[in-house]
């Protein structure tokens, strides 16, 4: 056991020196510096928050509730064409794509299945409809 803890150790650091995991972390910490897209965010949360309150009163002014729900919904708007947080879903999207072959192999050979026979590039056409699936699992 001791061996393979190892070997995830290795996976784990293999992992923080490729090339998506890196691409993913940089757009993280751009969104971090971004102002602008930080005081977008932090709008964003005082607005959910006051429309989480008004929704849970016990008699919600609906004009209000209507409001607040089209202000959060056009800060997200805002908050998701804003050009690092773009960048960034980008990566985090190509990021668990990597972390999902990942999983998919080791699930697989858990289940006893052959590692070599994974293939990134089917699996990323998975429809999850296994009834026409040759196999992944």
């Amino acid at each position: 056991m001791a061996d393979i803890m190892e070997m995830a150790k290795a996976l784990g650091k293999a992992l923080q020196q490729d090339e998506t995991y890196l691409k993913f972390r940089e757009a993280a910490e751009t969104n971090d510096r971004d102002e602008a897209l930080q005081q977008l965010i932090a709008e964003f949360n005082l607005k959910r928050l006051d429309l989480q309150h008004e929704q849970e009163k016990e008699t919600p002014d609906s004009d209000r509730e209507q409001a607040l729900d089209g202000a959060v919904k056009e800060l997200y708007g805002q908050i998701m064409a804003n050009p690092s947080m773009a960048a960034y879903q980008g990566a985090r999207a190509s990021f668990e794509q990597l972390l999902d072959g990942i999983n998919r192999v080791i699930a697989m050979s858990a289940a006893g299945q052959d590692p070599d026979s994974y293939d990134p590039n089917a699996a990323a056409s998975c429809t999850g409809d296994c009834s026409a699936c040759g196999g992944c699992h």
